[in-house]
Parts: structure tokens; sequence; C-alpha cells
């Protein structure tokens, strides 16, 4: 929610800080959503292993914002701006990560049922 916000307001009005908004919100998703995929993946339980896999993005992601954010934002390269870029990415992007989504729903339901029915036995 906070992405989308950001993004409403970054889109509505361009000014600096909605820009750093904006992008700082996306990047903090992306980051989010490549630990919960990656854990869901794998299916990572244990805590520490956890840790190990979160610890890293979340160090490149704050990096990343840190790097935006004070040292240098330009998304321009020319011809086409990053940033036009990813409003193309996420058409694909966004089919991709709903299947994932659904797909991971079935598998979790199918395997807390089972578990439900051999309990049940």
């Amino acid at each position: 929610m906070n992405s989308w916000f950001w993004s409403a307001v970054f889109h509505t009005r361009d000014i600096d800080i909605t820009k750093r908004l904006d992008f700082s919100s996306a990047i903090a998703v992306l980051g989010f959503s490549l630990i919960v995929s990656i854990l869901r993946t794998f299916d990572v339980r244990v805590e520490a292993a956890r840790v190990m896999v979160s610890a890293p993005v979340l160090a490149l992601v704050t990096t990343h914002v840190l790097y935006i954010n004070f040292y240098k934002l330009d998304y321009a390269s020319g011809y086409v701006d990053a940033h036009s870029i990813w409003h193309l990415a996420t058409v694909p992007l966004t089919i991709l990560w709903w299947s994932f989504i659904r797909d991971d729903a079935e598998f979790r339901t199918s395997s807390l049922l089972k578990k439900s029915k051999t309990k049940a036995k």
C-alpha cells in the first residue's frame, strides 16, 4: 500500500521528495517480495536460515535506497529512462507474481488439508 500510495503521489506531483519516496518504496517492495519468494519457494523454516537469506537482501535494499537518496538518483539513459522501463516490466512481472501467489496458495492449502486428514485418522 505504501508503494502504491507514493507512486500515485509521485505521478500526480513530480517533485524531488515524491520521486525519492516512490523509488524507495518500490525498492523496499521488491526486496521484501524477493525475500518472501525465496523463503516460500525453498520452504525455509529454520529461523537462522531465514536470517541468512534475508540479511543480504536487506543489506542490498538498504544500500540501494541510501545510494539513490543521498548519492545519485539518475535514472535517465538518454533514449529511454529506467522509470519507463520499470513500468513496462511491471506488466509481465505482475502476471508472473500473481501466478506464483495462486500456485503457492493452492500448494499450501492442499498440504494443510493433507495434514488435517492424516491427523483425523
